[in-house]
């Protein structure tokens, strides 16, 4: 059985499963239930000066038949007491001192504010803070949230707020509602951060309905936007995950946060440059217990991989996320259709057909039945075919080798460079 235990800046944790701070990390009581089930860690629900929250305030947007594919909410961060959850933390601690217990903490951009938050949480034996400078709705209005973490300037300068008065190891959670998340993250590093995670909840609107004109969710009738998370949000984070894990200049420890689901979608985020995930949707819709089936598949695919230790897997395709001009413009792949699966239901024909390169011929076969085949002549390797088949193995995408030598647009680029140089030095 491999090592599930992980180290994120001096975070200990018995496995790489937390939960995020969110509605799941409310209290002591779900915490512990938590752990008890298996989870490693939780970031607590923010805390900051207790508000006020409206309801209704989720929403789901369902999509084929899954329900909650997305996830909405314009809740805003603890609405008890700091003293009551302070009580509970070290309540908690106490009780599962070998658990990861992150205090989220959120507060105006006043250094005398973070000062005063920090040296609270930490008097109750939190294993670390994590600042939410994410969170995109309500505290956002008040200056807070991703007001805060939108501005560069403003996360290094309370990153280094924080930093003063710090004992243990400071996360800074971003949000993705900028047009850079390196550029934050930077400015985290700057500031001292000893990690980040990410992603926050994106700028959303769940629907309207249509019968009403309401929106989704309202409150009497009106409505606002809120914070997006969930499986959908899963490919966002990845690649914010991935910009960061590459970027020399970001050389601390990740922690992924966006839709992830089971043990597959962790492994994905490790392999892209996570120390470890967090979790919310998932735990919302099943239920604590799903960290089973994440704890047990986790440990059978390092198992199968002669993988001796989770923490073995951390960054391990990061030297394979590149930019789009790195990429070998020789490199050819086509589809091939195995007939003996396909089941004729034509959704690759048309697809092709209508939306792509026209390369799948309708024939007939020997004994006068309809069969597909691709035209490889023609065929670009997009992958569309592949994708909207609904049969597995129907539709191999096929490497076809190239009599070319690799050569990515960059190296293009810089060759036709090299040509036009030397002709403007003979025409010399």
């Amino acid at each position: 059985m491999a090592d599930l235990r992980i180290n994120l800046a001096g975070i200990k944790s018995p496995n790489p499963f937390w939960l995020a701070s969110a509605p799941p990390t409310n209290s002591g009581y779900q915490v512990q239930r938590a752990f008890e089930a298996g989870w490693g860690g939780a970031v607590w629900k923010t805390l900051g000066d207790p508000i006020l929250n409206v309801t209704s305030r989720f929403a789901a947007v369902s999509f084929n038949g899954q329900r909650v594919a997305g996830f909405n909410n314009i809740e805003l961060i603890t609405d008890r007491p700091l003293e009551v959850n302070l009580k509970e933390i070290y309540e908690t601690k106490k009780r599962f001192p070998n658990h990861a217990i992150i205090a989220s903490l959120m507060v105006e951009p006043k250094q005398e504010k973070w000062h005063e938050i920090v040296k609270k949480v930490e008097a109750v034996g939190v294993d670390g803070l994590e600042l939410n400078f994410g969170c995109p709705h309500g505290m956002a209005e008040r200056g807070m949230g991703s007001a805060s973490g939108q501005v560069p300037e403003l996360v290094e300068k309370q990153t280094y707020w924080v930093k003063e008065a710090a004992k243990t190891p400071v996360i800074v959670k971003l949000t993705p509602n900028i047009t850079d998340i390196t550029a934050t993250a930077e400015a985290a590093v700057n500031g001292g951060a000893d990690a980040i995670s990410m992603i926050n909840t994106i700028n959303s609107l769940a629907g309207v309905d249509i019968d009403t004109w309401n929106t989704i969710p309202h409150v009497g009738g009106k409505g606002a936007h809120g914070g997006y998370c969930g499986p959908a949000v899963k490919p966002i984070a990845l690649h914010m995950v991935g910009e960061c894990a590459r970027n020399p200049r970001i050389n601390i420890p990740i922690s992924g946060i966006g839709g992830i689901s089971n043990w597959q979608n962790a492994v994905e985020f490790m392999l892209m440059g996570a120390t470890g995930v967090q979790v919310c949707t998932a735990a919302m819709h099943h239920g604590f217990r799903i960290v089973e089936d994440m704890i047990e598949g986790l440990n059978n695919y390092l198992d199968e991989k002669g993988i001796a230790s989770v923490m073995d897997i951390v960054g391990k395709s990061v030297q394979k996320y590149s930019d789009w001009g790195d990429l070998d413009l020789n490199y050819k792949i086509v589809a091939r259709i195995n007939n003996d699966v396909c089941i004729n239901c034509n959704k690759c024909h048309i697809a092709c057909e209508d939306t792509s390169h026209q390369c799948i011929d309708m024939l007939k076969d020997g004994n006068g039945y309809s069969i597909l085949k691709v035209r490889e002549e023609d065929c670009v390797g997009c992958n569309l075919c592949s994708i909207v088949c609904p049969v597995d193995g129907a539709i191999d995408m096929i490497e076809i080798p190239s009599e070319l030598p690799p050569m990515t647009w960059n190296e293009r680029q810089a060759a036709l460079g090299a040509i036009s140089c030397s002709i403007d030095t003979v025409n010399k």
